[in-house]
């Protein structure tokens, strides 16, 4: 895979690491899907928080923000991301999503800086 596995979740790189067929199989997926359409990285990362936040899935959610931020979003354009939600997720799952991205946007920050 070429994502760092560093910042994967440990159930994710055993699941690759036991399978690296279906890793390297759902790595070339997910550049197809990217391939097929005139959206840049940094809207195809907001809309997949959107996605993860509809489906309550907190480590994908988490993933898509580090991206977000790594393909140029500011903290404001994650935030609208966020908040679109509310309407049709509900209020307790925007505000959940709202403090994962900032636990994520936090643990970045505090990682460049060591």
């Amino acid at each position: 895979m070429t994502k760092d596995k560093n910042k994967l979740p440990t159930t994710f790189k055993a699941f690759i690491d036991k399978f690296p067929v279906l890793g390297e199989a759902h790595e070339n997926v997910a550049k197809s899907i990217e391939q097929q359409g005139p959206l840049d990285p940094k809207t195809l990362s907001l809309i997949k928080m959107g996605i993860c936040m509809g489906a309550n899935l907190e480590s994908a959610f988490r993933s898509h923000v580090r991206r977000a931020m790594q393909n140029g979003a500011t903290t404001e354009e994650i935030e609208q991301a966020i908040l679109l939600a509310m309407n049709t997720v509900g209020f307790p799952r925007t505000v959940a999503a709202w403090q994962w991205a900032w636990q994520q946007i936090k643990r970045d920050q505090d990682e460049q800086s060591s």
